[in-house]
């Protein structure tokens, strides 16, 4: 289903090949019909989460004792792929699966794990995680969310912003102040189940420039009421040496929902250039689009093979935060090359929203910021040099 001529990569096995099949056909039958109505009315239904864990496609790399499927990040990353061919690009689920849940697996207690891990596999939780806010990104040590003891739980305080899941989320990573003189080390990282805690509240579901369907919010905690136990790890300080042992994964997963896009615009591209004629014969024909289309195919193809090296790396546990930087820069820059150049072939209909690769156009922006910005992934590749 890629217009791309690649041999599997060696990370692919067969049980890989056998996820990608069932997980293609899920995606296509059970979720991609609804998009429309999802993008219009601006969310997914939560029934959508319930229907991908009940398939097994939540938190495949989440060990069987604790629900997953006992995969590695590879599963995650075939998914992923499945999810972008289908066009589900506004769905939260890689998020959901490969951001937070890992956190939970990696430095949560035995019993955070056995609290929540099973329930973010069978989409009964939906994760979020909340760093970002009103006036700090990229730089995490400008966070003003504050956690404060109170007795032998917290009070939390403070905002945040651009959430993805935020609206269906109810288990929910906040990243917050515990010792606002400590710089880095006063960063803490708290599990908050919505439906338990009072002084929660979301916020606006925000109007975007893509991913319309993606329910990116707001959050609000107003003297929020957290118990011990939802200090992850249950020893403060740590936050910001888990969210930076965290980011390769962050961006290689961004990288991979790239290539993704990338791939199914091609293919759509190919395909339709194959049909639609101007002055009596199909636009493929016409020696303009041959070239540029050759030169889409070639660094599309240069993307997956750079992916694939990175995914074969992380797996064996040797991807590095400066590589993981260069394919995320590198693979979001390239997919707004290629969408952008795709689009042209479309002609007027590339600009009508019906058409799937006007919104690969706007859904793609955004992966050039989230996950730390491009510009940010120049610099820590610079430290290298």
């Amino acid at each position: 289903m890629t217009a791309l001529e690649l041999p599997r990569p060696d990370w692919m096995g067969e049980d890989l090949v056998i996820l990608e099949d069932a997980a293609q056909r899920f995606f296509d039958n059970e979720l991609a019909p609804h998009n429309e109505r999802w993008s219009e009315a601006g969310i997914m239904d939560r029934e959508a989460w319930e229907k991908t864990g009940a398939a097994g496609l939540l938190c495949a790399a989440m060990p069987e004792d604790y629900g997953g499927a006992g995969g590695s990040f590879a599963h995650e990353a075939v998914i992923t792929l499945a999810i972008g061919r289908a066009g589900l690009d506004s769905f939260g689920a890689p998020l959901h699966s490969a951001i937070v849940s890992p956190y939970i697996l990696h430095y949560g207690s035995e019993e955070q794990k056995q609290k929540w891990l099973p329930r973010l596999a069978t989409g009964e939780l939906i994760g979020a995680i909340a760093m970002t806010e009103p006036a700090a990104g990229s730089d995490l040590q400008g966070i003003k969310t504050r956690a404060v003891k109170d007795g032998n739980g917290y009070l939390v305080n403070g905002s945040k912003t651009f959430i993805t899941n935020g609206q269906h989320a109810n288990l929910v990573l906040v990243v917050a102040k515990t010792d606002t003189d400590a710089g880095a080390k006063g960063i803490s990282l708290f599990v908050v189940e919505t439906d338990e805690v009072e002084g929660y509240r979301r916020g606006r579901k925000l109007k975007k420039l893509g991913m319309d369907a993606q329910d990116t919010s707001e959050l609000f905690f107003d003297d929020m009421k957290l118990t011990a136990d939802s200090l992850l790890g249950g020893e403060e300080g740590q936050g910001f040496y888990q969210l930076m042992d965290q980011l390769p994964q962050e961006r290689l997963l961004v990288a991979t929902q790239a290539v993704a896009m990338i791939e199914r615009a091609v293919g759509l591209t190919i395909d339709y250039v194959k049909e639609r004629k101007a002055f009596g014969k199909a636009i493929v024909e016409f020696q303009n689009t041959q070239f540029s289309l050759a030169e889409v195919k070639t660094e599309a193809t240069i993307g997956r093979v750079f992916l694939d090296h990175c995914i074969g790396r992380h797996i064996a546990g040797g991807l590095d935060t400066v590589t993981a930087s260069m394919a995320k820069y590198w693979l979001t820059d390239l997919q707004g090359k290629i969408v952008d150049t795709c689009l042209q072939f479309f002609g007027g209909y590339g600009y009508m929203d019906e058409f799937p690769i006007s919104r690969m156009y706007r859904d793609a922006r955004v992966q050039r910021i989230y996950a730390g910005t491009n510009e940010i992934m120049k610099l820590l590749i610079a430290r290298s040099l």
